[in-house]
């Protein structure tokens, strides 16, 4: 995992509330923060999934050197756990976003935030397809053409992500 618990354990109010008698129950570690945290727990999680797809790269790289016998357990194992580490990441933005929209009534920064989630799932599922187009199994000249329009795709959508970034870093300043 790429280390979302371990900064949820150590963010504000991270204890535990007392729920029933006999019982604790866990707090959201985001309850209580200020906007200013919210966000840039949002940029933490970014941080993290910029790790988790270098991790992914890396391992589509290191599977297609391990040919002609290609070790596909050792991909399917990497593609594995970034996939745990992007899921637990869209979890607490998404988790994040909810708490910018409702009860810190941030409409505009709880935009910023759903756009990014939507401009890292465009993302993933291109970066997918170009791994799949990447292996030996898949060649071909239209092949070569999609796959530069897909790592234009690529390029473009990371751009998106870097502008929404910095209007959320923007707008939160006239938010407070």
């Amino acid at each position: 995992m790429i280390g979302s618990e371990a900064a949820a354990g150590s963010a504000p109010g991270a204890q535990a509330s007392a729920g029933a008698p006999g019982r604790e129950e866990p707090r959201w570690p985001w309850r209580d923060a200020p906007v200013r945290t919210l966000v840039q727990r949002v940029h933490q999680l970014q941080a993290e999934r910029a790790r988790a797809f270098r991790r992914l790269e890396e391992g589509h790289r290191e599977y297609l050197r391990s040919g002609p016998c290609y070790d596909f357990p050792r991909y399917r194992s990497t593609v594995h756990e970034v996939t745990q580490a992007f899921a637990a990441a869209s979890r607490e933005v998404l988790a994040l976003e909810a708490e910018l929209a409702g009860p810190r009534a941030q409409p505009r920064l709880a935009g910023h935030v759903r756009s990014l989630q939507q401009l890292e799932q465009t993302r993933l599922a291109t970066v997918a397809l170009l791994q799949l187009m990447g292996t030996p199994e898949w060649t071909g000249q239209e092949d070569a053409v999609q796959a530069h329009q897909l790592k234009t795709k690529v390029i473009k959508t990371m751009e998106a992500i870097s502008e929404v970034l910095q209007d959320l870093r923007f707008d939160v300043e006239s938010a407070e």
